[in-house]
């Protein structure tokens, strides 16, 4: 068996990478770290069921979307510890989003 990815499965990947990057944008150093998670849960379900509504199939499968967001949700956590953090990615991102200790737009 071949296993086929469609374009809006890799965009929709590609998107759970960056998405820990827009998390650190939207929040402080002070923000606590089950927010940040909260924030990137929500993000990455979005990202999930959109992904499935791109996709050109013939009709929207809720578990293919579920699947998908538990995919970019360990895909985002990973990038994160992995790569995002450990080359100050992560805390930049932080320091850009943050003025004075409060968040943009706050």
């Amino acid at each position: 068996m071949q296993p086929n990815l469609d374009t809006a499965y890799w965009l929709g990947l590609a998107i759970g990478v960056v998405l820990p990057v827009l998390v650190g944008l939207v929040t402080t150093r002070v923000t606590s770290s089950g927010t940040k998670a909260v924030l990137l849960l929500f993000l990455t379900a979005l990202n999930g069921f959109l992904v499935e509504l791109a996709n050109p199939g013939d009709d929207y499968q809720v578990g293919s979307a579920v699947v998908l967001w538990a995919v970019s949700f360990a895909t985002g956590v990973l990038t994160h510890f992995g790569l995002w953090k450990p080359t100050g990615v992560a805390g930049r991102a932080q320091d850009i989003g943050a003025k004075n200790g409060t968040a943009v737009g706050a």
